[in-house]
């Protein structure tokens, strides 16, 4: 069956089926996590007796550490194999998996969310990577990729609902105990419908091991500083010194690429007009979603008074487009084409919004049609830009080219909700949480929430100007040669 789909490519999805079951099993594990693992969080908390820190870092170390090895494990991957890479981490998925059973404690169910934290890590990138490479034809790869995203997408939709279903009926250990039938669906379609790593596809160099270890401190520091930003406030010194070490950081791992031999990530290769536009795009979609999906989040708890569930079908709109709009992917690409769709559909992010920044208080109706209007943007961009990048690397670099865009998606993540949220406790006099606020702190919530959004659309927006600028002397080259 290898030699088979060595020889060639698949000319459908449908000839591919028992991959793509495979690849998209990995992508629902790494959407349906948290979003599943948040309705249980109080539950946790009484029966471990976790501190909030604790719980916290319930969800925070997995997203951290997902994060921070990414590029690590991408460059990993290409040089000793996407496949084997990725089935090693689908293992050590189940085995984490498995040991949340035997948690007694806080401590323990952190030390569990690092370790699933790292499997993600290995195999997350890999399923966009191995998704490209199994097709030949842009076209099938973007479809490819609309069909595991959508999966994904469904996972986090109804994640929340199950979870609290589940808890219903269960012990919380069952919203974790779930990732083993999932890891074993895609152990077996990633072993039985992908071919073995092929030597000569692989890549040689020896690893950059000091970037590895500044690269990932770099990323850990600019994850965790948000976070520091939100919970103690912009006059405590801890998370100024982490955004500063983060930068030093930054500033090494660049020096260091630049320098040695054989760099973990060629930023040349980065500098090609495809790859550093479609990372534009996605960096401006997850800055712009996640400072949107912050705020309003916010606003319809805290300013509108909706309980908890009533807020969770506020964000319905977002949630129906998503998994949606998944069928008029290719279509829309088909019409304009792979460059145009990405920046279009970046732009149409940055319009959502700048939209809610504008309109967003005057109520829910204008709320959800911003919300509507994001998701159908993030919905395309999100599948086009991956593969933009992906087309603009050699063959042998895709898979720290899929971990670079997941890498650039979760570190614009962190810095869009640390933005929202350090605006809004610099205007906000008092406690956001307490109920019954006065006319003032109404006015000045409303005045914040516009502000932040404001702030957030024009870093969006330079990114996409940026993004298109370089899209477009990418294609005046091509025309040159």
């Amino acid at each position: 069956m290898h030699t088979e789909l060595t020889a060639r490519s698949p000319r459908s999805l449908r000839e591919a089926w028992v991959a793509l079951a495979g690849l998209s099993a990995v992508f629902l594990f790494e959407m349906l996590d948290n979003s599943i693992l948040n309705v249980a969080l109080p539950t946790i908390g009484r029966e471990l007796h976790a501190s909030t820190t604790s719980l916290q870092w319930v969800t925070g170390a997995y997203s951290v550490v997902f994060g921070g090895l990414m590029l690590a494990f991408g460059a990993l991957a290409d040089r000793f194999g996407r496949r084997r890479i990725m089935l090693t981490g689908l293992v050590l998925l189940g085995l984490a998996s498995l040991a949340t059973a035997f948690v007694g404690n806080a401590e323990q169910l952190i030390a569990v969310r690092v370790l699933m934290g790292i499997a993600a890590a290995m195999t997350t990138p890999g399923s966009m990577a191995l998704a490209f490479r199994l097709f030949e034809a842009d076209d099938l790869r973007v479809r490819a990729t609309t069909l595991i995203s959508t999966v994904g997408l469904v996972g986090l939709a109804i994640g929340p609902t199950a979870g609290g279903l589940v808890l219903a009926i269960a012990p919380w250990q069952v919203l974790l105990l779930v990732n083993v039938p999932i890891a074993a669906l895609a152990i077996i379609g990633v072993r039985a419908g992908i071919a073995a790593d092929d030597p000569a596809d692989l890549h040689r160099d020896p690893l950059d091991v000091l970037g590895a270890v500044l690269g990932t401190a770099t990323i850990v520091l600019a994850l965790v500083a948000p976070t520091l930003f939100v919970n103690e406030g912009t006059g405590s010194w801890a998370p100024w010194t982490v955004t500063a070490a983060a930068v030093a950081g930054a500033i090494s791992f660049v020096r260091r690429e630049r320098s040695t031999r054989y760099p973990l990530l060629d930023l040349k290769l980065v500098a090609r007009p495809l790859v550093s536009s479609g990372l534009a795009f996605k960096s401006a979609a997850g800055l712009a979603t996640a400072g949107l999906g912050y705020l309003v989040t916010l606003q319809l708890q805290l300013d509108w008074g909706w309980p908890p569930a009533l807020a969770a079908l506020g964000l319905l709109p977002q949630v129906v487009v998503l998994v949606a709009g998944g069928a008029f992917v290719s279509p829309f690409v088909r019409k304009v084409g792979l460059e145009r769709a990405a920046w279009l559909s970046a732009a149409a992010v940055v319009l959502g919004l700048a939209f809610y920044a504008l309109l967003g208080r005057l109520g829910y109706v204008w709320v959800a049609l911003a919300l509507a209007l994001v998701a159908a943007g993030l919905r395309v961009v999100g599948v086009v830009a991956g593969v933009n990048v992906l087309r603009g690397l050699p063959e042998n670099r895709t898979t720290i080219g899929a971990a670079l865009i997941d890498t650039a998606s979760e570190v614009t993540t962190g810095a869009g909700i640390a933005a929202a949220g350090t605006i809004l406790a610099a205007l906000f006099t008092g406690s956001i949480a307490t109920s019954n606020w006065s006319a003032q702190q109404t006015s000045q919530f409303e005045t914040a929430v516009m502000i932040a959004a404001l702030v957030l659309t024009a870093a969006a927006a330079a990114l996409v100007g940026w993004g298109f600028v370089r899209s477009r002397r990418g294609l005046a080259a091509d025309a040159t040669t």
